[in-house]
C-alpha cells in the first residue's frame, strides 16, 4: 500500500510537469530543460562519466574543448527531456522535423516486408520512431518501461499522440511480441548504442563493448535487412531524420559470426554519427567496460 501511495503521488508530480512543459510550448520547454541541465548536470556525479566518456572517445581533444563538449552535451540532454511531453507537436507535419530518405520508408512500407530499425540515443531520438510511423511503416518500437506503472501509463498516452501504437517492452514478453509482430510483417525499431553486458564484444571508439546481439539475430531469422536511422538536432527546437542505406547481414553458414559482423556494423554506424555530431549523443551512460574506465584512470 505504501509503494502504491508512492507511485500515486510521484505520477501526480509528473502529470503537473508535463502540464507545465505543454503550456510553455515547445521552445520555452526547450530551452528551460537544456538551461536546467546545463546548470544543475555538472554539479552531479553523473558529469564524472560524461567527461571520462569523453575522454575515451576523443583522447586528442584538448581538455577546454571536451569540457564545453560535456556542458553542451548537457543542455541537449535537458533539452530532449523537456521536449518529450510535446512530440505530438515535433513532427514532419508541424514543419519541425525534415526527412532524408524519405523514399527508403515508403518502399518499406509498400513492400509489405518487415525490417530492422537500429539506431542509436541521438538528439531527440524519439523523433526517428515519429518519421517511420508517419511514413506509414508498421513498426513495433522497443521502450523501456518506468519502474512507476501509472508514470508508464502516462509516457505511452504521450507516445500514443505522435504514432506509437505498436509497443515491445524490452525483456522476455517484448521478445516474443517483436517475433510475433515481425512474424505478420510488422517491423521493429531498437537503439543498439548501450551496454549489453551478455553481447558479442565489438570495437566504439577504438575500445572494446558488448552490445545486444538481438537486432542482428532478428535480421537473419526473418532474412530481411537492418534500416540505420539518424537524427541531428537543427536550430530552433527542429531536427533532420535521416534514413541511411541498409545493411545488408552476410550469411556464410556460420550463424554466430554472421551476428557478430551485424554487432559490429550497427556499433560501427553508431559511432559514425556521434562522430559527426557528438553534442547529439547520451554521453550519461556508462558504455563501456569496467576495465576501459580502470585503464582510462591508470594513465591519468
Amino acid at each position: 500500500m505504501g509503494q502504491d501511495l508512492r507511485w500515486r503521488l510521484e505520477a501526480v508530480a509528473f502529470a503537473g510537469l508535463t502540464a507545465l512543459l505543454r503550456l510553455l510550448g515547445v521552445e520555452r520547454a526547450s530551452n528551460l530543460g537544456g538551461w536546467l541541465l546545463r546548470t544543475l548536470g555538472p554539479k552531479t556525479g553523473t558529469h564524472r562519466t560524461v567527461t571520462r566518456n569523453l575522454r575515451i572517445a576523443f583522447p586528442d581533444m584538448p581538455e577546454d574543448e571536451r569540457e564545453a563538449l560535456a556542458m553542451a552535451a548537457w543542455e541537449q540532454t535537458g533539452r530532449t527531456f523537456a521536449e518529450t511531453p510535446l512530440l505530438d507537436r515535433i513532427t514532419v507535419g508541424s514543419g519541425r522535423v525534415e526527412v532524408v530518405g524519405l523514399e527508403r520508408l515508403h518502399a518499406i512500407r509498400d513492400s509489405g516486408r518487415p525490417v530492422v530499425f537500429v539506431s542509436g540515443h541521438l538528439a531527440n531520438f524519439e523523433t526517428m520512431a515519429a518519421v517511420i510511423l508517419a511514413a506509414g511503416v508498421p513498426c513495433q518500437i522497443t521502450y523501456r518501461a518506468a519502474n512507476n506503472p501509472y508514470v508508464d501509463a502516462q509516457i505511452r498516452r504521450a507516445r500514443a499522440r505522435y504514432g506509437v501504437k505498436l509497443f515491445a517492452p524490452k525483456g522476455g514478453e517484448g521478445a516474443r511480441e517483436l517475433l510475433q509482430g515481425m512474424q505478420r510483417g510488422e517491423s521493429v525499431a531498437l537503439m543498439n548504442d548501450q551496454k549489453f553486458s551478455e553481447g558479442p564484444e565489438v570495437r566504439f571508439f577504438g575500445e572494446p563493448v558488448n552490445a545486444a546481439p538481438g537486432p542482428s539475430r532478428l535480421a537473419l531469422r526473418y532474412g530481411t535487412v537492418l534500416q540505420p536511422m539518424s537524427v541531428v538536432r537543427l536550430p530552433g527546437v527542429r531536427f533532420r531524420v535521416t534514413a541511411h542505406e541498409p545493411i545488408e547481414l552476410p550469411r556464410t553458414g556460420d550463424r554466430q559470426a554472421d551476428i557478430a559482423w551485424g554487432v559490429q556494423a550497427v556499433t560501427s554506424f553508431v559511432e559514425d554519427r556521434v562522430r559527426e555530431h557528438p553534442v547529439d549523443w547520451f554521453w550519461v551512460h556508462k558504455r563501456w567496460p569496467d576495465r576501459v574506465y580502470a585503464a582510462l584512470e591508470s594513465r591519468a
